[in-house]
């Protein structure tokens, strides 16, 4: 994957995200949930960069949905830790369909539920989950 954009102006607080071996293919993920998705700048790590890290994978990416920034990385360091739903991506869905979409798109080969899509006190249809690297989505219809 390459950037279409020759230059971007990184944001100036952007959500970073930390795979071991899986960023090109959680970005990949990501790219295809929304149609105002690209890649904004990648850099692999080759046989001699510095860091280490194993070769063709992502030694830093930068991508962007729905106009927001993300960056991420396949770290070379192996890490006791990984995502927490504390922290999660919340996406304001535009209809009931792109809602359900979404849902399903995300907990499709091994996403977990949090919390179903349903009607709660606080939103018409709302839905929350753990998509299958780990990373914690919000899923809100507004009223």
């Amino acid at each position: 994957m390459t950037s279409s954009t020759p230059e971007f102006t990184p944001q100036k607080v952007t959500t970073f995200l930390m795979f071991e071996g899986q960023a090109e293919e959680a970005m990949t993920f990501y790219l295809s949930l929304f149609d105002d998705a690209e890649v904004l700048h990648m850099a692999r790590y080759g046989p001699d960069t510095p860091g280490h890290g194993k070769e063709g994978t992502v030694q830093h990416a930068t991508f962007a949905l729905a106009g927001q920034q993300f960056m991420c990385i396949d770290s070379p360091a192996h890490h006791e830790f990984g995502f927490t739903p504390a922290v999660s991506l919340f996406v304001r869905c535009d209809s009931e369909a792109e809602l359900d979409r979404l849902y399903a798109a995300l907990t499709e080969g091994g996403g977990a539920t949090l919390m179903p899509p349903d009607s709660y006190g606080f939103s018409p249809r709302f839905a929350w989950v753990n998509d299958r690297f780990g990373v914690s989505w919000q899923l809100n219809l507004p009223a």
